[in-house]
Formats: C-alpha cells, structure tokens, sequence
C-alpha cells in the first residue's frame, strides 16, 4: 500500500486546514488509516485512526473536539479536518495504514506497517 498525504501549510492560530491521505489500495479486514505527528524534537504522537469498514474513529485527547477523522471509501482517501489550529499542532503530519488493527491498537505506531510521506502544518501569527 502506498500513500500520499496532502494538505499543509502556513496558518494562523484558529484557522483551519484539512490534510488528506490517498491509498494505492485497501485490503480488506480489519483495514485501518490513521494520522500521527511528530513536531521537532518530540517523538512521533497518535492524532486519529478510522476503521475502513464501519468507520469507527479514535481521536487523541489532545485534539478532540477540534479534529476529526473520515474517508471517502470510492476516493480510497482519509481525511482529517484540523479546526481551531493552535500553534503546538504545528508538527509534520503522517498518514499510515495497515490491515488487522484491533481497535485498541489504532493509537500505537507501530501496528502500522505503511506510512505516507508526512506534510507539515505550521500554525503561526
């Protein structure tokens, strides 16, 4: 599976930006896509995850209520709208897939085996 995240850029403080991740394919079982990002000198951070099938969604507690995770089955493409952008979700932001994910695993890392390229979103004034 390959992807491709696009969407950032430069924004200011409450304004918004939706990234999107296009997959080469999806597998079936238990196929997930999620959002991770990593801002520098931290290490790489769960943001949210999408079952394929039923679209059950897990969303970090660090953004919930302002981000959220859909997809476009047709599309084979995950989105994730960014409202309210604050300056500490300034970050590169990594799309990453894989199939057999249990729902508690949608948060770690490394269930993931396929990763996008990674965009970056700079939330500045």
């Amino acid at each position: 599976v390959q992807l491709q995240a696009s969407g950032g850029g430069l924004v200011q403080p409450g304004d918004s930006l939706r990234l999107s991740c296009i997959a080469s394919r999806h597998t079936f079982g238990r196929f997930v896509m999620g959002w991770f990002r990593q801002a520098p000198g931290n290490e790489r951070e769960f943001v949210a995850a999408i079952m394929w099938s039923g679209g059950s969604t897990r969303i970090a507690d660090s953004v919930k209520g302002r981000f959220t995770i859909s997809r476009d089955k047709a599309k084979n493409t995950a989105y994730l709208q960014m409202n309210n952008l604050k300056p500490e979700d300034t970050a590169v932001y990594y799309c990453a897939a894989d199939s057999g994910i249990i729902y508690s695993s949608m948060e770690t890392a490394n269930a993931y085996d396929y990763w996008g390229q990674g965009t970056l979103v700079t939330v500045s004034s």
